[in-house]
This record gives C-alpha cells, sequence and structure tokens, in this order.
C-alpha cells in the first residue's frame, strides 16, 4: 500500500512540474545605457547566448550607440576586469560569431554623421524589420 502511494504522488509530482523552459530561438540584445560596465555586461551575455547557438541580433541606441562608432570613445574601448574586455571589443566578437548589429535609425542622424563612421560589421536598423524582431514569436529580448 505504501509502495503505491509513493508511486502515486510521484506521478502526480511529475505531471504538476512545470515543464522545463526551452531556449528561445532568437535573442534580440537592446542595449542604452552609457554605463561601460552594463555595457560589457550586455555584450557578455550575449556572447553567451550565440555560443550556445542563439541567432543574437543587437540595436544599440543612445549613448550605447557609440560603442558601435568606428572611433569610439574610451569608455567603448577601455579594458575592465575582471578579464580586460571592453564593450566594443565583446561587440566585435560578437559580430565576428555570428551575432547581428545595428544602431538605431535616429542615432546617426541624431550625431548629424552617416553610416561612414561606424565600425564594420554594424549597420543602421530598419524600424519595421526591428519591430518585427522584437515582437518575432521565438525572440528574447534582453534590455540593457
Amino acid at each position: 500500500m505504501i509502495r503505491k502511494t509513493l508511486a502515486a504522488a510521484a506521478a502526480a509530482a511529475t505531471l504538476a512540474a512545470p515543464a522545463a523552459a526551452e531556449m528561445e530561438e532568437t535573442l534580440v540584445t537592446v542595449v542604452t545605457s552609457p554605463e561601460p560596465q552594463t555595457q560589457l555586461m550586455s555584450m557578455v551575455l550575449t556572447m553567451q547566448a550565440v555560443q550556445k547557438g542563439v541567432d543574437a541580433r543587437i540595436l544599440l541606441c543612445g549613448p550605447a550607440g557609440d560603442m558601435a562608432l568606428a572611433e569610439a570613445p574610451e569608455s567603448a574601448t577601455a579594458p575592465q576586469p575582471p578579464r580586460d574586455m571592453s564593450p566594443q571589443g565583446l561587440l566585435k566578437a560578437a559580430i565576428e560569431n555570428g551575432a547581428t548589429a545595428e544602431v538605431c535609425a535616429i542615432y546617426l542622424p541624431g550625431r548629424g554623421e552617416g553610416p561612414e563612421v561606424l565600425m564594420d560589421g554594424v549597420g543602421v536598423a530598419e524600424p519595421p524589420a526591428m519591430a518585427d524582431a522584437l515582437l518575432a514569436d521565438d525572440a528574447a529580448v534582453w534590455s540593457f
């Protein structure tokens, strides 16, 4: 009797347990923070997702757009502890590993500049396409 009760309890617990979370197929990382440490951590986590096979898209807006400049400010290029990585350095690594990186459509016009000031591999987001990416059923959206 005890054995049947334990078996029934185990079966009930299994049925009641939440399903294991499935990994999203795509990731959109939105970075707006001016803080270099936050920018770097956003790239660290995005790289982790890329290394797990997730299709990543990075949107850089406002002060975070500076990470994408060919002549970026020191805040984007200065190595940070504990591994002496910079936000821009890890952004480049993410791009080299297949991530798509774009600045917000209004970032460059707000600076009075064109796409020629961006580093290689970074484009300008098209609002309709970015809206689709953010709304996709299979997308996770991380905001920093």
